[in-house]
């Protein structure tokens, strides 16, 4: 179990390795500060019998200017080490960072939709904080405690052989309880990091649905709920200081009990004229430093040992494959078409496995043209377009975007084809130019400007406090509903698009607005071809072609007057569904 346990923390050295330098800077400055340190002994020898004992002024001055500058060269090693090894741990932690981040935003929907938020945040900030510290901090005290320990009982056989049996006897008694408690300490370590996961998870998600909460009075239930994550999280937390407080106090109380029968047998050699007061003192230094290097490293290996639950965490992420495969051999996207070919897809979700989203839907969406999806709540109307993305691939059949295949395509190069306006748009926490900027990155500010106004967006934008640079708050909550759907069609305006993909993208305008938007958008239409949800009316007139979805497969398909006289469900949807507001 042990060997697993650090295996974990070596898979992680391959991001130590990419400063080797730095490394090695690091290793010669943690042996010089051992070696330094190790060498005051022999400063309390002279001191003592060439001082004290010898009764010399000279020799008590010059052991006094040896021991001063030992401690300047043990300052100087101290800060160099001290330096390079902090450096490593935040470079190290925030390559881990990135790299874990890196990995996570290429993952599969589906991913994301079966695990939370919350946790897969707390493994990014928390579990590479953690193993920060322990990089930069408690992997350097564990170094040096060893370099120490193994100079330290060397210059103990040295001195006195037997004086260094009892030192040796003891080593055994104090490395029993460091592995036994060793261990408990890691399996609650893991435990305390999924519980201030679930801790983070809880909050985050109440603080996002705020309004909801309040609205529906759950504060008091909320608090109580919360209350009951937090005491969770601490009586684990109480549990693991619990077993490191144990293992520290019982290894302090060992090796100082060696240390007093190690003094005890050496006050009566010193007595009786078999050693020095000067080799008694650099014993007493030497074991002195071999018990606070053990010590050390048995209170590090607690923090290790929750390192190895925290690299565990990260390491599950980065072996996470997603569910979509890249082509070996990808297709440029530069100079296909954009006509859309569904043929026979059956699709389930991951989460639904019994229950087809899709079953051998055919359907056809000429380059050029428009197409409005139509049918009752899961039809599969949402999940033409997740499929159109890829960000699933189907089970069955095959989607071709201008007769390649569209897993013939790297994801980035097929997306990029694509521009989506939701019907509850995602805005980002930055100013609004981001949040245009966000379809073409590159923009200057004033196709950023041409895009808001072909939006309709320009004029209330401009009203901000400071205009393109005004802050949205999360999810753009500084704005209406209908603000929020003209910065993300402005979006879509400036990405310029071969193909769009519109989920009803007027509704949340009101009648003046709408007509503008509608207008901006037709142009953009013209020449892509458009693939819409519908849900009112007016968007279905206006498109090329109606396709009528019911229960995952194509139920009809034709213009708006053709389908009212040849689909019941069509026309019923129609008299149900689709109802013009007044004025349209």
């Amino acid at each position: 179990m042990a060997s697993k346990n650090y295996s974990v923390l070596l898979r992680l050295g391959r991001f130590l390795l990419n400063y080797k330098g730095t490394l090695v800077a690091a290793g010669c400055a943690l042996v010089f500060t051992a070696a330094v340190t190790l060498a005051m002994g022999q400063g309390v020898k002279i001191l003592i019998d060439d001082g004290f004992v010898a009764g010399s002024v000279e020799q008590l001055n010059n052991a006094a200017l040896f021991i001063v500058a030992i401690a300047v060269l043990m300052a100087i090693g101290t800060y160099t080490r001290f330096y390079l090894v902090s450096w490593l741990g935040e470079r190290v932690s925030a390559d881990i960072r990135q790299a874990v981040f890196d990995h996570l935003i290429t993952l599969h929907p589906s991913y994301f939709e079966e695990n939370r938020s919350g946790e897969i945040m707390s493994r990014l900030t928390t579990d590479t904080t953690l193993l920060q510290t322990v990089i930069g901090s408690s992997a350097s005290m564990a170094l040096r405690s060893f370099l120490t320990f193994v100079g330290g009982l060397i210059l103990l056989l040295i001195t006195n052989l037997k004086l260094t049996a009892f030192v040796l006897a003891g080593v055994p008694i104090v490395l029993v309880p460091i592995f036994l408690y060793g261990r408990r300490v890691r399996s609650l370590s893991r435990k305390s990091q999924d519980t201030i996961a679930d801790v983070g998870s809880h909050a985050g998600e109440i603080i996002q649905q705020i309004k909801t909460v309040q609205s529906y009075t759950q504060e008091a239930n909320e608090r109580k709920a919360f209350s009951g994550h937090v005491e969770s999280a601490f009586e684990v937390a109480r549990k693991r200081i619990k077993q490191r407080a144990m293992l520290i106090a019982v290894v302090i109380s060992l090796i100082f009990s060696a240390i007093a029968a190690m003094l005890w047998v050496g006050g009566n050699d010193v007595i009786n004229g078999v050693m020095t007061g000067g080799e008694l003192g650099a014993f007493v230094f030497y074991a002195i430093v071999v018990a606070g290097s053990v010590a050390t490293i048995s209170e590090v290996i607690g923090e290790v040992q929750r390192a190895a639950g925290a690299a565990e965490r990260l390491l599950e992420l980065l072996s996470i494959e997603s569910a979509i495969e890249l082509p070996e051999l990808a297709k440029s996207s530069a100079d296909i078409g954009s006509e859309i070919v569904f043929k026979d897809v059956t699709f389930h979700y991951p989460s639904r496995p019994d229950q087809a989203a899709l079953n051998s839907l055919n359907l056809v969406i000429t380059e050029g043209k428009s197409l409005a999806l139509v049918g009752p709540s899961g039809a599969g109307k949402s999940t033409v377009f997740e499929l159109l993305q890829r960000f699933y691939d189907p089970d069955q059949g095959l989607i071709t975007l201008g007769d390649v295949n569209v897993r013939d395509l790297m994801p980035i190069d097929l997306r990029s084809q694509l521009a989506v306006v939701a019907q509850q748009p995602t805005l980002f926490s930055g100013d609004v130019m981001h949040n245009i900027r966000y379809g073409k990155p590159d923009a200057s500010k004033e196709e950023v400007i041409a895009a808001a106004k072909a939006a309709n967006a320009h004029d209330f934008i401009e009203k901000l406090p400071q205009g393109y640079e005004s802050f949205l708050g999360e999810q753009g909550v500084r704005l209406s509903g209908g603000q929020r759907q003209r910065v993300a069609i402005a979006r879509a305006i400036l990405k310029d698009p071969k193909i769009l993909l519109l989920d009803e993208a007027t509704s949340a305008l009101d009648a003046e607005s709408e007509h503008r938007v509608q207008q901006a958008l037709e142009n953009l239409m013209k020449n892509r071809t458009t693939v819409i949800i519908a849900h009112r009316l007016a968007t279905i007139r206006n498109a090329d072609s109606i396709a009528v979805l019911e229960d995952g497969k194509l139920a009809a398909q034709g213009k708006h007057g053709e389908l009212l006289n040849s689909s019941p469900l069509y026309k019923r949807l129609s008299e149900l569904q689709f109802q013009e507001r007044s004025g349209d």
